[in-house]
């Protein structure tokens, strides 16, 4: 596959190529020659430090508050009082 380089130094790389590898905008990579030969390496995905990394935009789509309330409600309507 032949790709062209532009004025400002940029390859385009074929879409087939990135959904195959999974790269996506921002994706970082590691670039070095060898034997005359220009090698990219996309950059090992760093692993989430800490929980709020891990469930960032996990629950975009959930109105959580919604769901707490619905299920207190449904606490106080199980709820009986205690007599003695």
């Amino acid at each position: 596959m032949s790709v062209k380089l532009s004025s400002k130094g940029q390859l385009v790389i074929p879409k087939s190529i990135r959904e195959t590898l999974g790269l996506k905008k921002g994706t970082r990579f590691y670039v070095q020659i060898v034997e005359g030969r220009i090698i990219l390496e996309p950059e090992a995905k760093k692993e989430a430090t800490s929980p709020i990394d891990v469930l960032y935009g996990k629950y975009a789509d959930t109105d959580l508050l919604a769901d707490l309330e619905e299920e207190h409600r449904q606490e106080l309507q199980n709820d009986t009082p205690l007599r003695s």
